[in-house]
């Protein structure tokens, strides 16, 4: 139970001197920080959306296929 405490603590002070080291950075740094959050923000979204395109696909291929295995096995059955 202690190291969860401690470990919060430490990423509470974390937090703390990022903010303060923030707030007292130049204009350019704060644009800087501003640039690579929105950067990961968009590598996020889109890195998302490819995996969500990729599973789409996936379904698609797999639904192909089970149609072609029940269409195989309807086919064999009215030859018999």
């Amino acid at each position: 139970m202690g190291t969860k405490k401690n470990g919060l603590l430490a990423l509470l002070g974390l937090g703390a001197i990022a903010w303060w080291k923030y707030k007292n950075s130049s204009d350019e740094d704060k644009q800087a920080v501003k640039d690579t959050v929105n950067n990961a923000k968009d590598n996020f979204n889109k890195w998302g959306t490819d995996l969500k395109s990729k599973a789409s696909d996936l379904s698609s291929q797999v639904q192909d296929k089970v149609n072609q295995a029940k269409t195989s096995v309807e086919d064999s059955v009215n030859q018999n």
